[in-house]
């Protein structure tokens, strides 16, 4: 079937603080060869700047957004897409907790498709994840162009946050009639965590959880991999 619309190619990758096989992680990225890499555990700490910037190179990308402004949330591209504006955010701190954020990059592809990529990473306090997800949400309904989505959620579907984020957006999984892929964790798969949602004027071509023997080398969250095809008209 031919879809209309530009394609573009997703992955998102909750990289484990890059604590496992990184040779293994790098891998499995350049092996899909995707147009934006969104990433969750990427550097936030010391020398950041460098290591998300090696981070990306290992991929064949670049930086496009994220990092220690936004908690570890990464933002990759290709050199197919261009990068027209960028910014974090920071979620309220709640004491004795981790801080957490999500990055956002107006995109453009081929000259010819504008998106809004956005990345976020929930608390794993179910009291906490619902008011992440609403200012996360806040920011997604405020994009200028489609919004794809992605985040590591901590919680299933039909859960408080997950239902935030979802609403009035397409969880791609479903869309691909692949909602019983389960994304984490690598040694025990069980639970549905990771996701990835995008505008309703945004087709989902295909869908994978890319479950192998690098990816289970390569962090204890499985990657999901995305193709759409992008309205020209937005």
């Amino acid at each position: 079937m031919t879809h209309p619309g530009v394609p573009l190619r997703v992955l998102s990758y909750n990289v484990h603080g890059q604590r496992d096989d990184t040779a293994a992680l790098a891998e499995v990225v350049r092996g899909v060869s995707p147009d934006v890499v969104i990433v969750q555990e990427g550097p936030r700490r010391f020398r950041w700047r460098t290591k998300s910037a090696t981070l990306a190179a290992s991929f064949g990308l670049v930086v496009a957004a994220g990092g220690l402004p936004s908690l570890g949330n990464l933002l990759l591209t290709s050199l197919r897409v261009r990068v027209t504006g960028t910014r974090c955010r920071r979620f309220p701190l709640t004491p004795g907790r981790h801080l957490r954020g999500a990055a956002y990059a107006d995109c453009v592809v081929d000259a010819a498709a504008r998106f809004t990529v956005a990345g976020s990473h929930l608390s794993t306090d179910p009291a906490e994840r619902p008011g992440q997800a609403e200012l996360f949400k806040r920011d997604l309904e405020a994009a200028a162009h489609p919004v794809i989505a992605a985040a590591d959620l901590n919680e299933e579907p039909g859960a408080a946050a997950w239902t935030v984020v979802a609403r009035r957006l397409t969880d791609a999984a479903v869309a691909a009639d692949r909602a019983d892929r389960l994304t984490y964790s690598c040694a025990d798969p069980r639970r549905r965590i990771d996701a990835l949602f995008v505008d309703p004027r945004i087709t989902v071509v295909d869908y994978d959880v890319l479950d192998t023997p690098l990816t289970r080398r390569a962090s204890d969250h499985f990657p999901v991999l995305v193709d759409l095809r992008l309205p020209t008209d937005a």
